[in-house]
């Protein structure tokens, strides 16, 4: 909150999105003079493309462009070699080409004219979608701007240009992954066998074919004479880079289904099961939706702030009455800041949504009756998240967060290194550590959700007690569990796989004025997010109904004085996925075991 009052106060991002003059003006708007520099303060409502006086011998000395720029009405669209041209347009088209202090009729008579009015000859130009800028048309002088424009300026200024260059690709993309996650949602609504076989089948083809893009484009990339630019050439390495790596996951996921081929049959079973206990509480797949119109507002909210950030700076007057800005003091340790803000605040908005699941499922599973389910149970779960375990949603998200920000740190040192061959396995090694660290964690975070539901406990002592209890029931139908959450898994791989797909489709017709790699992965880490919100229901309901099992054979034997909380279907199903009734059991409930009280929690419940 403070870092977002602080952009509002402190940044400018009218100078990003509509370009400024040399002169502290924002074009396209009213500004106000700067103190010490006589043509700032000028109104430029009807001035809104950035003209470059000397576009094809740009320089940058200091961090910033040697050539003078102006705030002008409309781009030279033909080649103008004289004065008396430049004035003729001026004089026709209202856009005034040479300083603000030279008027148009002295254009050719003003001995300093030269130095006051752009090079000639002026290059044909045209007001290209990025921010409004006149970018010329000659391939001389084009290749030579852009490689200033774009290779030698501020790096986080380029990220930033990169994501506002793309918003409507990366809003499209967002788009796509919210109607492919609805797809896949209700694919696994009416999960049947033969459609886990289809599912299956459209899952190996995608991830071939989106491979066989990847591969296709970057010889595309590779054999492409023109591919001059410092931004084309970081495209075709991030082409690389998500070739190899879609390659090596489309492997994985090859392997794991052949090995798992035989268990697909009892994870439809499972998922029919997990449907329903949806059914009873449909309101279930209604909780993804306001989770993503809140993940969406957080997000839009992030973005702006970070613009803010990136254009924060105070006006300094330099020689010749120009203005430049300078950052503030300690700028960039607010960005990083706010990277871990999106990360947490974006993890905790999906671990309220569930905790509220596992809440639902707890509720509805302890309960005796099954003719007559619980009357509201997400509002009951939602309030009692809200009033007792914001904490623990709190500190759950923060763990995943420790895990992902050293090693998006890692990652940017290993691909700041020179010696790309000697650390490639290093680099590929740090990474798949993480992620079975993520992974691990985010499991555990899940069964503490689900114990704090149950127990109403913190969260240390939930994962403590969600450890003890799975780890002596292990045996019990965990290898189809397992499988369960990966083709649910095979679902966001999908909707990421399709996402990064259209993205590459949409980027790839503008090569040269954007380095598209960070609104890609931006994009990817959004899709990823989406799907998850979606998706994770399923997961959730799942990893639920195992740890409930868990704890009802802990706290119940299914005589007639202590009965299964379970139904017979689902008594059935563990029967014959892991031969239940032959399997051998601890004697010792974990009831019996200090600091939890699984069987007046589920009374209370049942109440």
């Amino acid at each position: 909150m403070f870092i977002m009052g602080y952009s509002v106060v402190a940044g400018a991002t009218g100078r990003l999105l509509f370009g400024y003059d040399s002169f502290g003006n924002v074009c396209g708007k009213k500004n106000s003079p700067v103190e010490g520099a006589p043509l700032s303060g000028q109104d430029m409502t009807v001035k809104k493309h950035v003209f470059f006086m000397d576009s094809c011998n740009q320089d940058v000395k200091d961090v910033r462009l040697s050539s003078i720029v102006l705030c002008v009405s409309s781009c030279p669209e033909q080649q103008l070699d004289t004065l008396e041209e430049v004035q003729l347009f001026a004089d026709t088209s209202g856009s005034f080409l040479c300083v603000y202090s030279l008027n148009s009729f002295n254009y050719t008579q003003d001995p300093n004219a030269d130095s006051l009015c752009p090079r000639l000859p002026v290059p044909p130009s045209k007001s290209f979608p990025l921010f409004n800028r006149c970018v010329p048309q000659t391939p001389e002088c084009y290749s030579l701007f852009a490689s200033v424009l774009i290779n030698d300026t501020d790096t986080l200024h380029r990220i930033l240009s990169g994501i506002m260059s793309g918003k409507d690709t990366i809003l499209g993309l967002c788009i796509l992954a919210l109607a492919l996650s609805l797809a896949m949602m209700f694919t696994f609504r009416f999960i049947t066998t033969l459609l886990v076989h289809i599912f299956i089948a459209l899952v190996i083809l995608g991830l071939l074919f989106v491979c066989g893009v990847l591969w296709w484009l970057y010889h595309d990339y590779t054999n492409d004479l023109s591919t001059e630019l410092d931004t084309e050439r970081e495209n075709m390495k991030c082409l690389l880079g998500f070739a190899v790596v879609a390659t090596v996951i489309t492997a994985v996921l090859l392997i794991v289904i052949f090995i798992h081929r035989k268990r697909i049959k009892l994870t439809a079973e499972l998922l029919q099961i997990t449907n329903k206990v949806i059914s009873n509480s449909p309101f279930l797949l209604i909780q993804p939706l306001w989770t993503f119109a809140i993940l969406i507002f957080f997000w839009v909210a992030w973005v702006a702030v970070l613009l803010s950030l990136g254009t924060a700076g105070t006006a300094q007057v330099i020689e010749g009455g120009q203005v430049e800005y300078k950052p503030l003091l300690g700028i960039r340790y607010l960005w990083w800041y706010h990277l871990i803000g999106l990360i947490w605040t974006s993890e905790f908005i999906l671990a309220c949504q569930q905790m509220t699941v596992a809440g639902a499922v707890v509720t509805c599973y302890f309960n005796r009756n099954k003719n007559d389910p619980p009357g509201h149970p997400i509002l009951s779960s939602l309030s009692i998240l809200f009033c007792y375990h914001q904490g623990t949603v709190v500190k759950g998200s923060f763990l995943i967060t420790l895990v992902r920000i050293p090693r998006i740190i890692l990652v940017y040192i290993y691909n700041a290194l020179k010696e790309k061959q000697r650390n490639t396995w290093s680099r590929c090694l740090f990474r798949c550590c993480f992620w079975c660290l993520d992974k691990c964690l985010c499991h555990l975070n899940q069964n503490a959700y689900t114990t704090t539901a149950i127990n109403g406990t913190d969260f240390c002592t939930s994962a403590k007690d969600a450890h003890k209890i799975l780890s002596k029931n292990s045996s019990h139908f965990t290898s189809a569990n397992c499988f369960g959450n990966f083709i649910i898994f095979l679902g966001k791989a999908l909707v990421v796989c399709f996402t990064v797909f259209g993205g590459l489709m949409a980027f790839n017709y503008n090569r040269a004025l954007q380095v598209w790699a960070i609104p890609l992965l931006l994009a990817a880490f959004f899709a990823y997010l989406v799907a998850h919100s979606f998706l994770s229901v399923f997961e959730t309901v799942l990893d639920a109904l195992f740890l409930c099992f868990a704890i009802d054979l802990e706290t119940n034997d299914g005589s007639s004085e202590k009965p299964y909380f379970m139904d017979q279907e689902f008594m059935s199903f563990v029967k014959r996925s892991n031969k239940f009734t032959d399997a051998p059991r601890d004697k010792n409930s974990l009831r019996k075991e200090e600091g939890t009280e699984l069987s007046a929690y589920c009374e209370i419940n049942i109440h």
